[in-house]
């Protein structure tokens, strides 16, 4: 059983990636507006802010231009899964012996390297920018395995958003306080800058702890606890995702 789901799987999933080798302007869209941020911030307005470091601003912002990067293309997968939907592919799907979960893990799988791949373009322009890190293959390791765990869970986020949409635009437009939420976070400048109240949720949610965890590994300084509770929110996000995606997946195909 497990082997004929792998094997569905892996087909489904080639589809998927066929459909994104067929319009690599899915990964350039994706990778603009990150990179305009990036150079916004880094040329227009990182002289005029203070991060309390030495080092280049571009090294500060990096991870949550990282972030922002990956909540930009999820956003693909609900609408791809969305067209699925509409077209009537998933009943084609349903009406073959196929593994009905490789379905949705198709999707999934297409997401992680479609936006793995846009992350690499984002990282190659800061290192043309000046982004030096020297991070130790192992942080490096580390951090593109939290980068991962960021992705699935967004993306099980974007299924749920795509089974759920009544539109193409409501599919898509599930990311835009995934965008956002970076902006209120330490991504772009220390929390302890900002309000009391604005502060203080900048400091309990999840990107903020996500970012200091990156930061400090390309900086080779401890991620101190800041990482567990990164890895538990991220751990919290996927598993819900997961569940409420499936529910609804089961609903659908009832």
């Amino acid at each position: 059983m497990t082997t004929h789901v792998l094997a569905d799987t892996g087909v489904l999933t080639g589809r998927s990636l066929r459909h994104i080798l067929r319009s690599p302007d899915t990964i350039i869209t994706t990778a603009v507006t990150p990179i305009a941020l990036m150079l916004l911030f880094v040329y227009v307005f990182g002289g005029a802010i203070s991060t309390g470091s030495p080092d280049a601003y571009v090294n500060y912002m990096l991870p949550g231009i990282l972030l922002i990067t990956i909540a930009s293309g999820v956003a693909y997968t609900a609408y791809r899964l969305f067209l699925d939907l509409q077209g009537g592919i998933f009943e084609r799907f349903q009406s073959m012996p196929i593994a009905r979960s490789s379905v949705l893990w198709a999707h999934v799988l297409t997401s992680l390297a479609a936006n793995l791949a846009s992350v690499a373009v984002v990282v190659a322009v800061a290192l043309a920018m000046g982004f030096r890190t020297g991070a130790s293959p192992a942080a490096w390791l580390a951090v593109a395995g939290i980068l991962v765990l960021f992705t699935l869970a967004l993306t099980w986020i974007a299924v749920l958003a795509g089974l759920s949409a009544k539109t193409v635009d409501g599919a898509s437009a599930f990311s835009y306080p995934l965008i956002f939420l970076p902006f209120i976070s330490s991504a772009f400048v220390p929390t302890d800058s900002m309000p009391g109240p604005v502060a203080w949720f900048a400091e309990n949610q999840p990107v903020t702890s996500i970012v200091d965890t990156i930061r400090a590994l390309f900086a080779q300084e401890p991620a101190g606890t800041g990482i567990w509770i990164a890895l538990a929110w991220l751990a919290g996000i996927l598993v819900a995702g997961y569940a409420f995606a499936i529910t609804a997946y089961r609903r659908k195909a009832a």
